[in-house]
């Protein structure tokens, strides 16, 4: 077996975790929906986190990492991931799960019409091309006009936006901040504002028995699920991971099916589908020009 495919084995270990991770934590997310409202369950999980990534950083002794520089930065990344995350826990709550990770998948898309207003990257024809094939899918997932759209779809839809908001801000800080530093200051910032939000209506649930283990979970699942994922991207080119990726669409349509009696719709699986090409269309695209680019360079040497 040759060195590439060792590699290509070692993404797909990674990224069976990643999956594994996400369905995890939409299943807690839909079991804690029946006791918790989405902003003790975000509260909870980043109890949860805090403790975890205080025990990494001081296994690791990397406390230094964590500074107050780009707070602000820290606190908009924040916000934005906080509404994003809310949106999808109600969404898991009250849709079929498939539906939710299918319209969760464009995120990218928005990332690609985004980026040249806040990042002002390069909008090509091939990246309009991606988008507009993404939309084409959420339009087959949402079939509007068929049916009303449900409050559920459109949070899941909306989700997305904010995921793809937070992607940009993360990039940004990724050149100010080291991990360590950003998931610090997710946990902490989004444990308080998960705290204000869970008390404005003067009643926040505490934990029992029941519940417990699946907010651990969810705490456990989110950092456990982009570890896995950031590991298969350090080993594997993004045009293998992405497909991998893929998976957690037919993966959580069975675990709806099974745990939930939920039919597998699919008008969902050729909507992501759809999606899905757009996506890898554009990864791609950028892997090809980062090949040229690679390419170009070493020929002027």
């Amino acid at each position: 077996m040759d060195n590439g495919s060792i590699q290509i084995g070692k993404a797909a270990l990674w990224m069976t975790g990643a999956i594994l991770s996400f369905s995890s934590m939409a299943v807690a997310g839909r079991e804690l929906s029946l006791h918790h409202d989405t902003f003790e369950i975000m509260m909870y999980r980043s109890f949860v986190g805090i403790v975890l990534v205080a025990l990494v950083l001081s296994v690791s002794g990397k406390w230094h990492q964590v500074t107050t520089q780009r707070l602000g930065l820290h606190a908009v990344r924040n916000v934005l991931h906080f509404t994003g995350q809310n949106l999808w826990f109600y969404a898991v709550g009250v849709i079929p799960l498939a539906q939710v990770f299918a319209l969760e998948f464009t995120q990218p898309i928005w990332v690609i019409l985004l980026s040249p207003l806040l990042l002002k990257e390069r909008l090509t024809p091939l990246k309009m091309l991606a988008a507009l094939i993404g939309f084409a899918g959420i339009l087959i997932v949402a079939r509007p006009g068929t049916a009303p759209l449900s409050p559920g779809l459109i949070t899941a839809a909306a989700s997305a936006i904010f995921f793809a908001f937070t992607t940009i801000t993360t990039k940004k800080l990724t050149r100010f901040a080291s991990i360590g530093c950003i998931m610090f200051w997710l946990a902490v910032m989004q444990a308080a504002l998960g705290a204000a939000a869970a008390g404005l209506d003067g009643q926040i649930a505490l934990p029992n028995a029941q519940t417990a283990p699946f907010l651990v979970l969810v705490g456990l699942a989110g950092l456990l699920a982009h570890f896995c994922i950031t590991n298969a991207l350090a080993i594997a080119p993004a045009t293998v991971v992405v497909p991998f990726d893929f998976a957690r669409l037919p993966t959580i349509a069975v675990v709806g099916m099974l745990l939930y009696h939920e039919p597998i719709d699919h008008w969902t699986m050729l909507g992501a589908a759809v999606i899905f090409s757009g996506i890898f269309l554009n990864v791609w695209s950028e892997n090809r020009n980062s090949l040229a680019t690679v390419h170009k360079s070493s020929c002027n040497k």
